[in-house]
């Protein structure tokens, strides 16, 4: 099974750290925030990587080139221009290939354990919820005790921008930029959508403020958790 990256994004709420370095490769306790989740993919057997960018793009193949420091082997996606999440995605399923996938949003810093996901999702995708954080406490989706998520309901979490997905999700797409949210939410409504409550530690590096904490925790060898931590992602 293939991961992806998304790598793309310009990163407005990290100005002015992001005008002249691509918020992937923001550094937290010595090491880039895109480090931390190849070396944790890698560490799951998941050394097929794609990453996708935009701003400052050139910097993070120039950073990471075929990703053998790290032990992987990575391909980019050149995007140009951002397309959102789900326009990049779909930009990069060629080289995704045509089994599952896993993806994981650059933004942030978790120490989820990648290799717990389900290489065959049942339906056509599988999401990592989080505990609602302070900042996003109406959260994002269900998660039902059958293990089916929705998009509506009682009581709420936020999705953490980890999760797997079937090439099939993005049927009838066409190329260009678009968000994920509403084919996940299509999926949903027809229960093809299943997921993971995870309560280990995960933060959406969204500010410099909440670098700088996050650089502080870690170089002092604390756990980051989410209740703490984190503000939500803003769902693509």
């Amino acid at each position: 099974m293939k991961a992806m990256i998304l790598a793309a994004g310009r990163g407005e709420r990290m100005r002015p750290l992001t005008d002249h370095t691509p918020k992937p490769l923001l550094r937290a306790a010595g090491r880039s925030l895109i480090d931390y989740h190849i070396l944790g993919l890698v560490q799951a057997g998941l050394c097929e990587l794609v990453i996708n960018h935009a701003h400052l793009g050139e910097q993070i193949e120039q950073a990471l080139g075929d990703g053998a420091r790290l032990g992987a082997r990575i391909r980019y996606s050149a995007e140009g221009e951002a397309l959102e999440t789900g326009g990049g995605i779909f930009r990069a399923l060629p080289l995704l290939g045509p089994g599952p996938f896993v993806v994981v949003n650059g933004d942030i810093w978790t120490d989820f354990p990648y290799g717990r996901l389900p290489a065959a999702p049942s339906g056509l995708a599988h999401l990592v919820l989080v505990d609602n954080p302070p900042h996003h406490p109406e959260g994002d989706f269900v998660l039902g005790e059958d293990g089916l998520v929705s998009d509506s309901g009682m009581p709420r979490l936020t999705f953490s921008g980890i999760g797997v997905y079937r090439p099939e999700l993005f049927a009838g797409c066409r190329p260009g930029r678009f968000p994920l949210a509403p084919l996940l939410r299509a999926a949903m409504a027809r229960g093809l959508v299943s997921g993971e409550h995870y309560r280990g530690g995960w933060v959406d590096v969204g500010t410099p403020q909440r670098l700088a904490e996050l650089d502080r925790r870690l170089a002092q060898g604390q756990d980051s958790r989410n209740t703490d931590q984190g503000s939500a992602l803003t769902l693509p």
